[in-house]
Order: C-alpha cells, then structure tokens, then sequence
C-alpha cells in the first residue's frame, strides 16, 4: 500500500511509519521534520499545516491510506478537503479525552457521551480543551473513517515522559510511593502495539469508532509485573489521595506529580474503558513488563525525558507519610 502519514516524526507517527516500512508498505511521512528523524526506509516530504497551502508538497501524489493525528481542527478540515477520496482509507488518532463523563466505568466507544466541540483552534493543552479540539477534528473527518480514540501511550520515544517514571523508578529498587489502592485500575497502551493495529486497520480498510488502550489491570498488579521484568526488588507504601494532595503531589504528569494516578471516584471511568470493540477487531497488548524493559532501555541509551516526583521529593513524603503513621500509632497506644 502506499500510506501517507501526517505527521511520522515523533512517537506514534513514527512508531507507525516504522511497522508500515517492515511489513512492505510505500510510506510518506508528510511534517516540518523538526520533531525528530522519520522511521528508516520512509520518504519524507516538508509540509506546514498551519498555512492555507501547506498541503501543496503533497499536490500530485496519490495514496491508498492516509493516518492523521493532528490535535487541531483547522489542519484536519484542510487535509479532508485536499485529500480525502473515495477509495482512499482514513485514520484519525483521537483520544479517550473527547468524553464527557470520566466517573462511569466500562463506557464504550459507540455509547459514551462525548464534549462539546471546540469552536476554534487549540490554543491550551488541558483534557477538556484538548478533548473538545479532537471532538471538533473527529467531525471533521465524518463516519466513514477509523476513528482510533488512544488512552495513555506508552513505551519507547515516549516525549512526555510520563510512563517512564515507573521503570525508572523501580529500576532503583527499595521503597516505592504508590498512590492510592492497589485494587485502583489503570490502563495503557505500548506505542509499538497501537501502531501495528492502525496499520493493520489500513490493511483490511477497518471503519468505525474504537477505544485503542489496552486491557484493564490494577495498579498493584502492574507495579508488580514492571518490577519482576525489571527484577528489582520493591516495596511498595500506598497512599492515600487526601494525604498526597495534602502535601502537594500532583496526579497524572508534570514536575512533582505521580503518573498513571488518577483520583477516584472523579476518574473511575478514565482508565476502565470497554475495550473488547478493539480486541476483537485485532488489537493486542504485550505484557506491560516488556513495556517497562524497552522503555527503560531506551531512557538508560538515550536520556529521554522522566516527569514525575524526584527523589528526594518522594523520599520527603514518605518521611511525613510514616511519621504521621507514628504519631497516630502513639496516641492510640495511650
């Protein structure tokens, strides 16, 4: 097939080219090419989305397939309008952000109530803003599209650094701060397996609406498995979200926050999502230790980026976390 993907320079788009160059298939990656090099064996071709005709490179070329994951509505309604052809497969990367309600459990794709549109272009990067934003870019490409709406990715190249907090963390063993519950749920996907799965849905021209994140696991399960394939020795001290938010560590991403963590019940449906749509429609998951090594491996060869408390800063709440459990051990005692 001949594939062009907007985009291709930086994680997924690249992880994407990647797969599509080793199972055969005519790749172009169409981008600024300043987010990073594409995937060996590509073709890559200058473009500026941003402009009225910036799509003008690509004028003359044909493509059986076409994968976009742009974030802004304006650069989605410009490549529809110059590219979108009857026979042509369309992807679109959306995001489990679009929905409405994240406190309900097992929503699915086809039932969920999504956010309102955004009227204009993305100018913040908050989960509602950028919820609305893909909503707004998802009509945009209309129904007969594959509409892949991606959780949490994961894995090697990832520039958010978000994921990679964990196996950097438990590569040093002792005690680890983990928040909330062990029985709390998370769900994620490796880059490497979404990226096989869009291409795949290229392949056999899949259409419709779907979840792409993988399988429900628990937290404890998951710290467990990412230790084990990492063979660290860990333990691991769970805290309470009023006492973490008490002394300010943050959910989810950024400087001094824990991420994959999420306060319950305010995201009980963020990371619970039905995805049995996906899998049945050829989505698998590695285990989430193979994650974690790659990742790892990749961030010990290459410096990636690690957001999330540093050490010290967790060593500081676990100090106050089990002098706070002495002190309440004390006046009971009395």
């Amino acid at each position: 097939m001949r594939i062009l993907i907007l985009g291709g320079s930086q994680f997924l788009g690249r992880a994407v080219a990647s797969h599509a160059c080793a199972a055969g298939h005519e790749v172009t990656c169409a981008a600024r090419g300043e987010a990073g090099p594409i995937a060996a064996g590509a073709r890559l071709i200058r473009i500026d989305r941003d402009v009225a005709d910036g799509l003008a490179p690509l004028a003359g070329e044909t493509f059986d397939a076409v994968i976009d994951v742009s974030r802004h509505p304006g650069q989605v309604r410009r490549a529809v309008a110059a590219l979108k052809r009857p026979g042509v497969h369309w992807t679109f990367v959306s995001t489990i952000s679009v929905y409405a309600d994240n406190r309900i459990p097992g929503q699915r794709a086809d039932t969920a109530p999504l956010r309102e549109p955004a009227a204009g272009e993305l100018e913040h990067s908050t989960d509602a803003i950028y919820g609305a934003a893909k909503v707004a870019c998802e009509q945009a490409v209309g129904n007969d599209a594959f509409i892949c709406r991606a959780g949490l990715i994961a894995g090697p190249e990832d520039p958010t650094g978000r994921f990679a907090y964990w196996p950097t963390r438990l590569a040093r063993g002792g005690e680890v701060l983990a928040p909330g519950s062990p029985d709390d749920a998370v769900q994620f996907i490796d880059v490497r397996d979404l990226a096989r799965w869009i291409v795949h849905a290229a392949e056999i021209r899949l259409t419709g609406i779907y979840d792409g994140i993988g399988p429900i696991r628990t937290r404890g399960e998951l710290l467990a498995e990412c230790a084990a394939a990492l063979n660290v020795s860990c333990t691991f001290t769970w805290i309470d979200r009023a006492f973490l938010e008490a002394h300010a560590v943050r959910r989810w991403a950024g400087p001094r926050s824990l991420p994959l963590w999420l306060p319950l019940p305010d995201f009980a449906g963020f990371m619970t999502r039905d995805t049995s749509p996906a899998r049945e429609a050829g989505l698998t998951s590695r285990p989430p230790g193979d994650t974690a090594r790659d990742t790892l491996h990749w961030l010990l060869n290459s410096g990636g980026p690690v957001i999330g408390l540093t050490a010290d800063e967790e060593r500081d709440v676990l100090a106050a976390w089990h002098a706070e459990r002495e002190l309440q051990s004390g006046m009971a005692s009395r």
